[in-house]
């Protein structure tokens, strides 16, 4: 175990984590240099497509030093971005060490601050490490500066590399051995392990992956689950060197995967305690990982209602390596059974979809994104709601109450005033305003979650240039005059349309789902009015014309009363068919909608 370090890599997005990792494993050799690729540890398209990381990847390498001693180093990729923060927090959970990688250009931002808290609370052993020293707009001695004043570290420990070029890593890899301690654990005792991930395949089951903290584990071997309350009979263990490479046991300290035959996928819990079968009654299950508090909700429903059962499916499995998705079964009229799901943020969201459509090639619609409302009844009850058709009755509510995060901004001080402009028209209360240095200021605001749901983020980065960054917490619920938005086609009530908004913003949204209804749905035979309204209240409206056939084409001249007598009688057909006829809306019409009203926010 003495040759043993678990570290892994925590940095904010684009600051170099998985370029590091590359050269991690170009210096061990791990694969030959013919297969070899960049962003090795990315093993799905659209990390490679994004440049960012998703998932917390883990690799485990095989060092040896100049007197010939060979560590094994067990490196965790992790992700950069505030919506993946769950993957990081596992990761951390699971080292004793980790990397906290900051670019030299860039400076310390919002995700740096977040990430180092989280090991700090661990108790991890910190490596701060400049990145990208080499660039020519790197300012080394003033982010080195950054570091000493706002962490603590001393200007002797902050080390300097280049990820892309490879410089310094060989003296850091070093330092990770001297600095990051062994894992504690007794291999004697009986095996403990911890569920760091997993993942499906469709021939094995669910395969897990495990950190080992006591014992040996070996096929054969049967394990129990904490909270699941099963056992199961391990087929096979082995350690992960960009492919899962099996093994004879793991033991303490060790990273590895274990397959034990898991079928049923509600077996499993990412953040788990596994064990012998027969340590049960003495278990002492490891934690830190804190509960996962969804921020984000949307409905997802199959574009073909056949296809349901499959969408179950690939959502159970995309929750085994998503550990941070919460759902359960939904239904809506205009499109049958789906699934309400909790997502860390809209760019969480966005990759589920993305990952639904590409690796389970389903066509799937999803509705506008919400929050989560606490609603606080006059006979004292309290209830949470997040979709329009929970939303109690007007007359039975005392008050409403909206999600609100601390939103923790960092930015090049000549933009400061842009950034309280926009704070501001989101209706934040401003905290605290610092400088970390001359050139940049840390500004704290307290925000609702809704009004930073949308197209708060690209607001922020285009009145910045790009240099702002963003990191925000949950922190309580606060009282807010909330109403429901009805959408009214052909005067009926059109239920997925439905939402939840502050009053000060109704007239404005409904004005916009009015004008876009309006241009998606196909004109019918008869008017159709499309209105917004709070209540019996109307307070949008937009009308389609209807298709005018024209009844007195048929006419040759003849006395004017002929014309007048064919369009009244089209006049009380169109009456009639008004009262009679069913507006047909396009799917496509809704998800439109929902789309624009997302981007438009």
């Amino acid at each position: 175990m003495k040759n043993i370090r678990n570290f892994c890599i925590i940095a904010h997005v684009d600051h170099g984590k998985s370029t590091l990792a590359d050269r991690f494993i170009e210096r061990v050799r791990l694969i030959p240099d013919r297969n070899f690729h960049n962003q090795m540890l990315d093993s799905m398209d659209i990390e490679k497509e994004r440049g960012i990381t998703i998932k917390s990847q883990t690799v485990s390498l095989v060092y040896t030093d100049e007197e010939n001693t060979e560590y094994e180093l067990n490196l965790i990729d992790t992700p950069g971005h505030v919506d993946f923060s769950y993957e990081v927090r596992r990761a951390i959970v699971a080292s004793e060490g980790a990397i906290l990688l900051v670019d030299a250009a860039q400076g310390i931002q919002a995700q740096t601050i977040s990430n180092f808290y989280l090991a700090f609370e661990q108790n991890l052993s910190i490596i701060p490490v400049l990145n990208k020293i080499d660039l020519p707009a790197a300012d080394v001695a003033g982010v080195t500066n950054q570091l000493v004043n706002y962490f603590g570290f001393s200007e002797e420990e902050i080390l300097h590399v280049s990820a892309k070029a490879g410089h310094g890593v060989d003296q850091l890899i070093k330092h990770i051995i001297d600095k990051i301690p062994a894992p504690h654990g007794d291999r004697e005792d009986e095996f403990r392990g911890f569920i760091v991930d997993s993942h499906y395949d469709i021939y094995r089951g669910v395969i897990l992956h495990v950190r080992v903290y006591d014992g040996v584990l070996k096929a054969g071997t049967t394990i129990r689950m904490h909270n699941r309350k099963t056992n199961h009979k391990v087929e096979e263990v082995g350690k992960f060197k960009i492919k899962l490479i099996p093994c004879e046991y793991l033991s303490s300290g060790d990273f590895g995967y274990v397959c034990a035959g898991i079928k049923k996928i509600s077996d499993v819990e990412v953040g788990d305690t596994i064990c012998n079968a027969s340590r049960e009654s003495e278990l002492i299950p490891i934690k830190g990982m804190g509960e996962v508090k969804s921020t984000v909700f949307s409905s997802i429903y199959p574009s073909d209602s056949d296809e349901y059962s499959e969408l179950a499916g690939a959502i159970e499995k995309l929750q085994l390596n998503d550990g941070a998705l919460n759902f359960r079964k939904d239904f809506a009229a205009a499109f049958g059974p789906g699934f309400r799901c909790g997502f860390l943020g809209l760019l969480h969201l966005e990759v589920f979809q993305e990952r639904l459509e590409r690796e389970f090639d389903l066509n799937v619609v999803f509705t506008a994104p919400s929050v989560r409302y606490k609603i606080v009844l006059k006979n004292s009850e309290t209830c949470f709601v997040d979709t329009p058709q929970d939303f109690p009755d007007v007359q039975s509510i005392a008050t409403c109450h909206e999600p609100y995060i601390r939103a923790t901004i960092i930015a090049p001080h000549e933009y400061i005033g842009n950034v309280l402009q926009l704070c501001s028209e989101r209706r934040g209360t401003q905290k605290s305003l610092n400088f970390l240095d001359p050139m940049r200021v840390e500004m704290v605001y307290e925000i609702p979650l809704v009004e930073i749901l949308y197209d708060f983020y690209d607001q922020l980065k285009s009145i910045s240039r790009g240099y702002a960054s963003m990191d925000y917490d949950l922190i309580d619920y606060r009282e807010v005059e909330l109403v429901r938005l009805n959408i009214l086609i052909n005067y009926e009530v059109v239920e997925a349309l439905s939402m939840l908004v502050w009053r000060g913003s109704a007239e404005r949204r409904a004005r916009e789902l009015c004008k876009s209804l309006r241009t998606l749905i196909p004109r019918h035979q008869f008017a159709i009015p499309i209105q917004g309204a709070i209540g019996g209240t109307v307070i949008a409206r937009e009308t389609i014309k209807a298709f005018r056939k024209d009844v007195t084409e048929k006419l040759y001249g003849g006395d004017v009363t002929r014309k007048k007598k064919l369009l009244e009688k089209q006049k009380k057909g169109k009456k009639r068919l008004k009262r009679v006829g069913n507006v047909e809306i396009p799917q496509k019409a809704f998800l439109s909608v929902l789309r624009s009203y997302s981007d438009e926010g």
